[in-house]
C-alpha cells in the first residue's frame, strides 16, 4: 500500500533544517563550494537555452492561465523628435506561471501551511507575505544533470500518465554514467515538449502528462537534490496516481521538503547534445525574476557545458 502523502511529507520534511525563518528551502543546498564545482563544468562554451518562446502560440489552450500577450505601445509612427530620433517600446502581460517557470514555496501548500510552517493566510490580494518567488531572486545556479526517460524507455516522448519511479531514475543514471548528488538541480526529459512541437495540441499538452511519482520524493530527499526540473508543466505523472487527492508530488516536494520547481522547459537541443558527447552534466544558472510576494516567476534558463 502507498504511503500517505501527509505522512510521505513528514517523515522527508526539511522544516527547520535551515532555521525558523527560512523561505528558499532545498535551494540553500547549493553551497558556496558546490557553486564553484559547478562551473568547473563549463569546457566547451556551449549554451543550450531551456525557456520556450514567450508568444501566443504556447501551450496554455486559455482555461485559467493564458499564452503570454505581446502589444506594441509605441512603434515610432508619428513621432517627431528632433534629428529624426525614433523609438519603438512595448507591453508583455501574462500569467507568471503560463511558460517555461519557477514554482515559488507560496505556489502550494495544505492544512493551512505553507514550508516551513508559515501560515497560508498570509497569501492574500497583496501576494504571499513569506515563502515568494523574490526569496530565490538571487539566483538558482548550479550543477545540473540531465536524465533522459524518453531515451530511456526508447521513444520520442512518453505516454500520458505514464509514472517515472525511482527505478527508472536509478537507471538512467547508470545507462548514462551519472551520478545525482547534494546540491544537484535535476532535470527530467519526458519528450513532452516535443510532443508539443509535433502536433501543437495546448489542450493535449495539458490534459495530463508523465511525470515523477510520488516515490520519487524519497529519492529527491536522499540525494539531497537542490531543485527539479523538467519538460512537462507539473513535474509529476497526470492524471495523477491517487484519485482522493491533486498534486500530491507538489504538496510533498514544495510544502514539505520546500523545493522549488521548475517546469515547461525545452530540453530537445540539450539532450541531443548530451547524447552526442555523453556527458550529461553542465553549469546550469535559472535565477528567477524578483516579482515582489509573487508565487511563480518565468524563466529563460541556461544549461552551459
Amino acid at each position: 500500500m502507498s504511503e500517505d502523502f501527509r505522512a510521505l511529507g513528514a517523515r522527508l520534511s526539511n522544516w527547520g533544517r535551515w532555521g525558523p525563518g527560512d523561505e528558499r528551502g532545498t535551494v540553500n543546498l547549493i553551497t558556496p563550494e558546490r557553486l564553484v564545482a559547478a562551473a568547473g563544468l563549463v569546457r566547451r562554451g556551449a549554451v543550450f537555452g531551456l525557456g520556450i518562446p514567450l508568444g501566443s502560440d504556447g501551450p496554455q489552450p486559455g482555461t485559467g492561465r493564458v499564452n503570454p500577450v505581446h502589444l506594441m505601445a509605441e512603434t515610432g509612427a508619428e513621432q517627431l523628435f528632433p534629428g529624426g530620433f525614433r523609438y519603438a517600446d512595448d507591453y508583455l502581460f501574462m500569467p507568471l506561471q503560463s511558460a517555461s517557470q519557477w514554482d515559488a514555496l507560496a505556489h502550494v501548500y495544505y492544512d493551512d501551511l505553507m514550508y516551513n510552517g508559515f501560515p497560508a493566510d498570509r497569501i492574500t490580494v497583496k501576494g504571499a507575505a513569506h515563502c515568494s518567488i523574490d526569496k530565490q531572486a538571487d539566483g538558482i545556479a548550479g550543477r545540473g544533470v540531465l536524465l533522459d526517460i524518453a531515451a530511456l524507455k526508447g521513444v520520442d516522448w512518453l505516454p500520458s500518465g505514464t509514472v517515472i519511479t525511482p527505478e527508472d531514475l536509478d537507471e538512467a543514471c547508470a545507462a548514462q554514467g551519472v551520478s545525482v548528488g547534494p546540491g544537484d538541480i535535476l532535470l527530467f526529459r519526458t519528450g513532452w515538449r516535443r510532443k508539443f512541437l509535433a502536433d501543437r495540441d495546448a489542450a493535449a499538452f495539458m490534459a495530463g502528462e508523465p511525470g515523477l511519482g510520488q516515490r520519487c520524493c524519497e529519492w529527491l530527499r536522499e540525494r539531497d537534490v537542490a531543485a527539479v526540473g523538467s519538460d512537462n508543466w507539473a513535474i509529476e505523472v497526470l492524471p495523477g496516481e491517487f484519485p482522493d487527492v491533486l498534486l500530491n508530488v507538489h504538496l510533498v516536494l514544495i510544502r514539505d521538503m520546500g523545493m522549488s520547481l521548475c517546469e515547461i522547459l525545452d530540453l530537445e537541443a540539450l539532450a541531443e547534445d548530451c547524447r552526442g558527447d555523453g556527458v550529461w552534466e553542465f553549469f546550469f544558472a535559472a535565477p528567477p525574476l524578483p516579482v515582489t510576494r509573487a508565487a511563480g516567476s518565468p524563466v529563460n534558463p541556461i544549461a552551459i557545458k
